[in-house]
């Protein structure tokens, strides 16, 4: 007998009752599933007995499969289908099978995003104010997530579906990403029964850290070879689709794809970026016209809708120089085939979703970016945006002589902040600005055959992304428990946007949300809008205070982008606003407010694993060390020291850690020890040894630090077996990061290769005893 038929009757029950028998109803309802009762006869040997097995906790009857897939750093007025300038045919057609909501909205910035999607609570409730390596202790902002903010992957799993999760994982504490966990907030710690990509915010296209659930791995290809990740989860997440419905035909299934694109670095095959040459040479402030006129002709947005002012730190188009135009427009080049490969990829696995048996009967949730476009490569663009992170600018001159291979994998490049802005139209401001919509407003189209007979339909109800779990659960007929593995659940924050699936008129229920993160805030109350700006976000230190903050005030019924403050006209609403605000801040763990950024990488009360330590023991073969987990050697007197066995002709890397973005490796060619270290692949600095001696050898390099400047250096000393053979200056340091998923590796370079002198992983052919770092 089935286990499935108590629980769809309590959904029938929950369906048709108040809201009173409601409560009651969920309070019964508990995970795990209590065990089935025995209905066999038990004598006194097998003769005289029935057995009656329990069998597996089936998904409700009709339950679909569900397909997540979430893409980064899009903003508004980027991909075709929501009136951008970059061609998306896959996203087009899905739209034409089902429902583009004009109306939805993120939470500004990633983390934040994921958590509230995956859990149905607003970001401070899952601990994610921010992104996980600027955590503060504070339950707002720590970035544990709570066992009482349970997943709607778990609460799938545990009611008959397969669950699995691919790409950008970014909601695993910094000091929990290492190989050894803990686990409970990876993927496969949260409900997924499968997980394959990477942790952190950002990752090299080419050269990923991957991890198969919790275990690392390699790509099997490389770059020349045609590899890129977008690709590479994508023919995985088909294969173990594929797989799931051969092996378990009738159970349901929940992916969850969130690709690394569109984050920087920007990398897509050439072909790609080149079949945009040219298209963007009229700039930023055309692209943003001609992305209105669309908008309106295809009834994204109003007729009455106006283009928001272009801010004063952001130059227009026609004031700048010719080199500077030539550059900016083979930045959006880069960019747009980016975006236009993600798209090719996405339609790939959408496709083979619907040509399974039982394909109409998979809902697909496409959310077009975790927020706005993306203004983290400085006001110039940058060919290393891990530089312009540590807060050293690029320039026109040094991208210029490298534009051809933008996009490529040597470069970890981004685009100037005003292509963000652009991004966005025709809102104000990008990623990291939650007080505007530029960073919030995000394209999503639901489309579900078998239940959704709307084809190509536009829905305009103002919804959030915690409202998507609550969708999943009613599509499902699955109650939300109220405790998930014996610990009580937060109530969903999010409702359900089934309602609106057959009623374009349907009148909304999302009545409030506020917005929140780094110190910018909005509040939405029924038709009105309170922002308060809080800062370029391009600006990644300093602190600008909240004492004296400004408020504006807009109603988004009359006025689609935001474009006319009204807080001078209506003040008493303003007030209202803000007061609501205040009150959602407070029962939603907003506060206290930070808006710090880069300060807040560095903080000391976060837990560590190296964290007041000065000595550091590595023995031969540990390997994916994330730099959160490595001795923190930035601008800072150190030694690493080791013993090998070296034998005439051994050759490779003793110890690495970053990429091609930034580093240091200490590696044997040729006979010779050398000390490379790779600032921002801007400068690099190489110390060589005399030839080696054959035998057992103590080698060490001793840096030490001699300026106070930030990014200023000092010099490099190697030793052989006490004896000092070489020395040279390193002018230049890097001062908190070198990669955003690059690692330390003990006897190897994983991942994309610190000097361009070898070819990854290099791994030592010797024999290594252990590798010791000593700070000061």
């Amino acid at each position: 007998m089935k286990k499935l038929a108590l629980p769809f009757l309590v959904f029938l029950l929950f369906s048709c009752t108040q809201s009173t028998t409601t409560t009651t109803v969920q309070q019964e309802e508990v995970l795990p599933h209590p065990p089935a009762e025995f209905h066999g006869k038990i004598g006194t040997s097998f003769e005289d007995s029935e057995e009656d097995y329990p069998q597996p906790f089936e998904a409700p009857a009709g339950a679909p499969n569900v397909l997540i897939i979430l893409l980064d750093d899009v903003g508004f007025g980027q991909a075709e289908v929501t009136g951008g300038p970059i061609p998306t045919p896959a996203m087009d057609q899905l739209a034409a099978d089902g429902l583009t909501y004009t109306r939805f909205h993120t939470t500004g910035i990633c983390s934040p995003t994921r958590a509230a999607l995956l859990t149905g609570r607003n970001h401070h409730q899952a601990g994610f104010g921010t992104i996980s390596e600027l955590s503060t202790g504070y339950p707002g902002y720590n970035s544990i997530w709570g066992k009482n903010v349970g997943t709607v992957a778990e609460v799938l799993k545990q009611n008959g579906y397969s669950t699995a999760a691919w790409g950008k994982w970014h909601n695993t504490p910094d000091w929990e990403t290492s190989p050894i966990g803990p686990f409970e907030q990876w993927p496969t710690g949260l409900g997924f029964e499968y997980y394959y990509g990477f942790q952190g915010g950002e990752t090299n296209q080419y050269y990923p850290q991957l991890f198969r659930n919790t275990t690392p791995v390699e790509p099997e290809t490389t770059p020349e070879e045609g590899y890129h990740f977008t690709k590479d989860i994508t023919e995985d997440a088909i294969a173990w689709m594929r797989q799931q419905k051969s092996i378990a035909p009738d159970k349901p299934y929940f992916m969850y794809f969130a690709t690394g694109a569109t984050h920087a670095p920007l990398h897509a095959p050439k072909e790609w970026i080149d079949k945009f040459k040219g298209q963007f040479d009229e700039g930023w402030d055309a692209m943003r016209e001609h992305t209105l006129a669309r908008q309106k002709e295809m009834g994204i947005v109003p007729e009455n809708t106006e283009l928001t002012a272009r801010p004063e730190s952001i130059p227009a188009w026609d004031s700048l120089g010719a080199d500077e135009k030539k550059l900016y427009a083979r930045q959006m080049e880069v960019f747009a085939g980016f975006l236009a490969h993600t798209d090719y990829w996405t339609g790939k696995l959408i496709q083979a979703a619907r040509d399974l048996p039982g394909g109409e009967n998979t809902m697909i949730v496409y959310i077009i970016g975790d927020n706005g476009s993306s203004a983290e490569g400085s006001m110039s663009g940058t060919l290393n945006n891990m530089m312009t992170q540590n807060g050293f600018p690029d320039n026109v001159e040094r991208q210029l002589s490298a534009m051809d291979d933008l996009g490529g994998p040597e470069y970890e490049n981004h685009f100037a902040v005003p292509w963000a802005w652009a991004g966005c139209a025709p809102f104000q401001w990008m990623k990291r600005v939650p007080s505007h919509f530029g960073g919030t407003r995000n394209g999503m189209i639901v489309s579900w055959p078998a239940s959704i007979t709307a084809k190509g339909e536009k829905r305009t109800q103002f919804h959030h992304v915690i409202d998507i779990a609550p969708t999943i659960y009613e599509a499902a007929h699955i109650i939300m428990p109220t405790r998930i593995n014996g610990v009580e659940q937060t109530p969903l924050a999010g409702v359900p946007m089934n309602y609106s699936f057959a009623d374009a008129q349907a009148s909304g229920t999302r009545h409030t949300q506020y917005f929140e993160t780094g110190g910018h805030r909005a509040i939405y109350d029924n038709g009105w809008v309170a922002a308060s700006f809080h800062g370029v976000p391009w600006e990644l230190t300093g602190s600008v205070g909240f004492k004296d903050n400004s408020w504006e005030l807009y109603h988004i019924d009359d006025d689609f982008s935001e474009a006319h403050d009204l807080a001078s006209e209506n003040p008493e609403k303003l007030e209202e606003l803000k007061t609501i605000f205040d009150e959602e801040a407070k029962k939603y763990d907003v506060y206290p407010l930070d808006d710090r950024f880069a300060e807040r990488a560095t903080n000391p009360n976060r837990p560590s694993v190296v964290r007041g330590k000065t000595e550091f023991t590595y023995l031969a073969g540990t390997e994916r060390i994330p730099e959160g987990s490595a001795p923190p050697v930035y601008a800072r007197t150190h030694t690493i020291s080791a013993k090998i066995n070296y034998s005439k002709g051994d050759e490779g890397v003793i110890v690495a850690n970053g990429g091609t973005s930034a580093g240091y490796t200490l590696y044997i060619k040729g006979g010779k020890l050398f000390y490379y270290y790779n600032f921002f692949h801007l400068n690099h600095y190489e110390v060589a040894s005399t030839a080696l001696p054959e035998g057992e050898l103590d080698i060490q390099m001793a840096y030490t630090q001699e300026s106070i400047e930030p990014g200023g250096g000092g010099s490099a000393r190697l030793f052989v077996n006490g004896q000092q053979v070489a020395e040279a200056k390193v002018d230049k340091v890097v001062p908190a990061r070198y990669s955003a998923t690059e690692t330390m590796d003990i006897g190897k370079d994983l991942g994309s290769p610190v000097s361009m002198s070898y070819q990854a992983p290099f791994a030592y052919t010797g024999t290594i005893e252990a590798v010791k770092f000593q700070l000061q």
